[in-house]
């Protein structure tokens, strides 16, 4: 299957699978629908437990979108413009809706700043890996998938997210252990990014990059030796690491990728919050995939 050319070219790492992919030099000016990768197997994960959606742009999205919603809570002397609005909303979908003090919603949010508005929904359904190819051959695009390696604070998923859906991302891969996983604060952090961008858990990040590989893509992470972002084309079937907030990439995940990128500063810290670099690899991708 032809790729794209990239203008920072791979390591030569010897991983499985690798002699089947065509050289970089090889790999035509524009990937084509037809020549989308191959589904990888689907893997969709949900439990039956309980959340809470809250905040006016996260749970109008919510309401607007797919979501399982079992209730809204709208608190009690809601201005008029806003209640208006969700009650419509909520209406349309046939929801009960209920008015609550304010106190009775921050005992649902743990206090969190709930702007008069809580919704119960069932618990957060994970996308494939397949969900991304699709909607990256809906749109007529090469995929572009971000990978996070054990991003644990749920604010910046919640960014990250956001950030991913402004720039086009076709979809965000995060591991089931040891990582956060789709949650409230996630949902309200995004403003509802998280409706619109298909999120899947995999067991073994490692092994989810290789398979990646074997389907056509190409695939970079971060490290502080990597060459410079800005250099980066990511006009070809991409995926994109990010590391963990202190501890980067793990040691394996980063064998497994074509090439490193690096973020240049010139000042006196060492590093960027995970959703600052995220958001700055992402809109390089964005600005090499849609040139002036």
């Amino acid at each position: 299957m032809g790729r794209q050319k990239q203008m920072v070219q791979p390591k030569n790492n010897k991983q499985k699978g690798r002699q089947n992919r065509p050289k970089n030099q090889d790999r035509p000016k524009q990937a084509k629908r037809s020549q989308a990768p191959k589904a990888v197997t689907p893997e969709i994960n949900a439990t039956d437990d309980a959340e809470f959606i809250f905040g006016i742009h996260a749970a109008t999205e919510a309401l607007k979108g797919e979501t399982q919603i079992n209730k809204v809570w709208l608190q009690s002397g809601l201005q008029d413009k806003t209640r208006n609005e969700l009650t419509t909303l909520a209406k349309k979908r046939g929801l009960i809706i209920q008015d609550a003090p304010k106190a009775k919603l921050d005992e649902l949010t743990n206090g969190q700043n709930h702007q008069g508005v809580v919704l119960s929904i069932a618990a957060y359904a994970y996308a494939s890996i397949d969900d991304m190819f699709a909607l990256a051959a809906e749109r007529d695009e090469a995929p572009f998938i971000l990978i996070l390696d054990s991003i644990e604070d749920p604010h910046n998923l919640g960014s990250i997210l956001r950030t991913a859906d402004a720039a086009g991302v076709h979809g965000i891969i995060i591991p089931k252990r040891r990582a956060v996983q789709l949650t409230a604060t996630v949902a309200k952090t995004s403003t509802g990014a998280i409706e619109h961008v298909p999120v899947a858990r995999v067991t073994n990040l490692v092994q989810t990059v290789e398979k990646l590989k074997e389907q056509g893509l190409w695939v970079f992470g971060t490290d502080m030796d990597g060459a410079d972002y800005r250099r980066w084309n990511a006009q070809g079937p991409t995926a994109l690491i990010i590391g963990n907030e202190g501890k980067g990439i793990s040691p394996l995940l980063k064998k497994a990728v074509d090439e490193t990128l690096s973020i240049p500063m010139i000042g006196h810290v060492q590093s960027l919050n995970a959703s600052v670099a995220a958001s700055l690899l992402i809109y390089q991708g964005f600005n090499s995939r849609h040139p002036l």
